[in-house]
């Protein structure tokens, strides 16, 4: 489902954010991902607090080298990652490209 947006990259985004509709097109190529005002984001859910940070450790390195940072909430068994683009003032391709990559993330540690 996401393998054309693992071919891309993040690159420096101007202009103005998807609209509803084009988040929604963009919502059928990443599992789970909702629209969430201004953004995408997902939970994800971990057996306890050691499975939770190595998530973020590896999600924090993919936000590295795509220079494309997510809001995150941690909890002891959960992490929740909110993508958004501030340049253009809402989601724009690269927060679906991210979003890919970390789903690709989690597919691999099952």
């Amino acid at each position: 489902m996401t393998t054309g947006l693992l071919a891309l990259h993040c690159s420096p985004q101007r202009g103005i954010a998807m609209n509803a509709a084009e988040i929604a097109q963009r919502l059928g190529d990443v599992d789970g991902w909702q629209a969430a005002a201004g953004a995408i984001e997902k939970t994800f859910a971990f057996a306890n607090y050691h499975e939770t940070m190595a998530f973020v450790n590896a999600l924090a390195w993919i936000a590295h080298r795509e220079d494309h940072h997510p809001e995150l909430r941690v909890g002891y068994d959960r992490c929740i990652v909110r993508w958004n683009t501030h340049s253009v003032g809402g989601v724009s391709i690269n927060d679906f490209i991210c979003a890919a990559r970390v789903d690709a993330l989690v597919a691999r540690a099952d």
